[in-house]
């Protein structure tokens, strides 16, 4: 079913790199309810919520589109929700229509041949951009869960405490993962992120406070979709869906495509049965916020899973199963995804592997290499994929103009060029 052998795998691996992804996002299912209760949305609601979504984009991914990326409501878009119901003075539930009614038109988008377009439209050497800018946005995330970088009134970010128990639990786990890797062991991320869990058990770090716990689930936070579009019209919410909408479009291609780069799934510039896997997180986005959640966006820590071997649905189903389990075993879940040093050395490293995809862009050429550059740049600086893309996609067309190559250029790059003005110009982000 998920032609393993083709793709060079086999059923350990896949299960292994499903458990890697697993764990390097799980943490999403206690942060997102913790973001969202600033905007009144009930603990266990947006537990459930988040669960749900991440079961259905996922579960999707694999079985219609066969590949090893896993979909989640997506760091930003929450923090963004929180604004949107403080500034506009909105019940969440009203603010949670503005989410499904984008999660439609995302959803409608997805069976035209618009956001496959997208993907070939891509030039190569921005794509190469994408993928080692997103290798540079999870390192930078890695050191800057665990403190290891901190910020810094004098210039942004600096060096944090070495001495503080989580950086010295991250840098023990790092250094017994690297080795495991130059070892050659299979699941090296895998074993890694055990062994630092078991460090951290024995030095009273993790610490658990209880394992089960019965779900239960959410009411419906939107109950009637066609009452959505007209809460939409009432209260003028059109520029907080256009916001959710593009960034939400532009977050998950540029993820899937770097993450498809890295496990070598693109053929050429386009990425078979693309049209399922941009469903995936079309679907989710729309069922999520009928329970309470905000968008969902291709995970750009399915690239550590991916490191340890991942290539098929498998990969997924796996990350979905466990998404399914997690909500019976949430003490367990919380206190293991508390500790970031666990799950940090992994997204750190695979940082590394991702950053050679620099060797693919012609960095003789200004008019290629400056937008790469950009893309590179942005992505870890504004802890943004879609504005990194925004800064590639509109000094793209620009450059090609005055260097004379504008016969390089299409329609499509110009629009997405003018989307992406619009949306870093005069939409919040």
């Amino acid at each position: 079913m998920f032609q393993l052998k083709a793709h060079g795998t086999d059923v350990k691996t896949e299960v292994i790199s499903g458990f890697t992804t697993f764990l390097t996002m799980v943490y999403i299912i206690v942060v997102n309810p913790a973001i969202l209760s600033a905007a009144g949305v009930p603990f266990n609601t947006v537990f459930m919520a988040t669960i749900i979504s991440a079961v259905i984009g996922t579960l999707w991914m694999a079985l219609f589109a066969n590949y090893p990326i896993a979909i989640a409501p997506g760091l930003g878009m929450n923090a963004y929700f929180v604004t949107v119901v403080t500034t506009q003075k909105l019940d969440y539930a009203t603010a949670f229509t503005a989410v499904f009614v984008a999660g439609i038109i995302f959803l409608l988008l997805s069976l035209t041949p618009f956001r496959e377009k997208l993907i070939t439209a891509i030039p190569h050497t921005l794509k190469a951009g994408i993928t080692a800018g997103i290798g540079l946005f999870i390192a930078f995330l890695g050191f800057r869960m665990t403190g290891i970088i901190v910020k810094s009134d004098s210039n942004l970010v600096g060096l944090g405490d070495l001495h503080s128990p989580e950086a010295l639990l991250a840098i023990a786990g790092l250094l017994i993962t690297l080795i495991f890797l130059a070892l050659n062991v299979k699941g090296a991320l895998f074993i890694g992120m055990i062994s630092t869990g078991i460090i951290a058990f024995f030095t009273g770090e993790l610490k658990f406070n209880g394992f089960v716990k019965m779900p239960s689930m959410p009411d419906l936070v939107i109950t009637n979709p066609i009452h959505a579009f007209g809460d939409v019209v009432t209260y003028s919410l059109y520029g907080v869906v256009l916001s959710f909408l593009l960034i939400t479009i532009f977050d998950t291609t540029g993820t899937m495509i770097g993450v498809a780069k890295k496990a070598g799934l693109m053929k050429g510039e386009s990425l078979p049965n693309a049209k399922h896997a941009l469903l995936a997180d079309a679907v989710a986005t729309s069922v999520g916020s009928m329970f309470g959640t905000t968008p969902t966006s291709a995970y750009i820590e399915s690239s550590a899973g991916v490191a340890t071997g991942g290539r098929t649905g498998l990969t997924t189903l796996t990350v979905a199963g466990l998404f399914l389990v997690s909500a019976f075993f949430a003490p367990l879940v919380g206190a293991v995804s508390g500790i970031s040093a666990i799950t940090a050395p992994a997204l750190i490293i695979v940082g590394s592997m991702m950053i050679g995809a620099v060797k693919e862009i012609d960095w003789d050429t200004l008019d290629e290499a400056f937008p790469a550059f950009l893309v590179i740049l942005a992505m870890p600086l504004t802890s943004s994929i879609a504005i990194g893309l925004a800064f590639g996609f509109i000094s793209y067309p620009i450059l090609k103009i005055f260097t004379g190559k504008w016969r390089e250029l299409n329609w499509f790059i110009i629009v997405i060029a003018i989307l992406f003005f619009i949306l870093v110009a005069f939409l919040p982000h």
